[in-house]
């Protein structure tokens, strides 16, 4: 019984578990991590606060697109996660702004489990491969580590999977289908940058993550996001110099 809209946890052969002496989160897959039944009741995130109202909805945002764009993307999970970025776009910023909104509440929860069921039949990539280490190391939740990295790790991918990208664009509602896929997919990260800027998501720096112990966990937050193996299902597979320099970049 979920009571966020975000992880999709209760539709997922997926699980995360923390090794805290390393401060290491690992993904653990496999089918007996799937639950044989779930309750899906948004009246359970009616008290959701707006902080994690949106933290949760744009990791499930990540959660449809990145199972759009993953090199394990199929038919069947195309349609989820299509569906769900459409439903996430209209709704997000409306239920930000109110929670109490109940249509908007449902339509998030619908989302979330659809995007959850869409990665769990495809993959996520770079952004969870690289979220997790920023939870382990500074304990962030693990919505909101994927939303400072969302928009920077999309620009890097974007030009690996341009016509995927851009059908996340037109479901997102920020291209029309006369754009160019080039056109539609560049929105996409200009739409990803503002819509983090409407719900007012922190960079790390802003959060308050000394940039000294950042800089210095880069390598080993590297190594470990490349070592998580979700990397290697992005549409452009990263070097671990890439993903130090992704790093860098989203501090502040």
């Amino acid at each position: 019984m979920p009571t966020t809209a975000g992880s999709g946890s209760e539709a997922t052969q997926f699980t995360v578990i923390t090794d805290s002496a390393n401060d290491e989160k690992m993904l653990c897959p496999g089918l007996a991590f799937l639950p044989v039944a779930a309750v899906i009741d948004y009246e359970l995130t009616l008290s959701m606060p707006p902080r994690l109202t949106a933290d949760t909805g744009v990791d499930a945002l990540t959660h449809a697109i990145e199972a759009y764009v993953s090199r394990k993307a199929n038919p069947f999970s195309d349609s989820l996660a299509l569906v769900a970025i459409g439903t996430i776009g209209r709704m997000l910023r409306r239920v930000y702004a109110d929670g109490s909104d109940a249509e908007a509440r449902e339509q998030m929860m619908l989302a979330a489990t659809q995007a959850g069921i869409a990665f769990s039949n495809s993959s996520v990539a770079l952004v969870h491969g690289m979220s997790r280490p920023i939870g382990a190391h500074f304990h962030v939740a693990h919505g909101l580590s994927n939303a400072m990295l969302f928009p920077a790790v999309t620009a890097f991918s974007v030009s690996a999977a341009e016509v995927r990208y851009a059908d996340c664009a037109r479901a997102l509602g920020v291209a029309t289908p006369g754009d160019t896929d080039a056109t539609a997919s560049n929105n996409l990260v200009v739409a990803l940058r503002e819509l983090c800027r409407d719900v007012q998501v922190p960079t790390p720096k802003v959060y308050g993550i000394d940039k000294a112990q950042w800089d210095e966990l880069i390598p080993l937050m590297a190594e470990q996001a490349l070592a998580s193996g979700s990397p290697n299902n992005n549409p452009l597979v990263p070097t671990e110099a890439e993903i130090r320099d992704l790093y860098a970049q989203v501090y502040g």
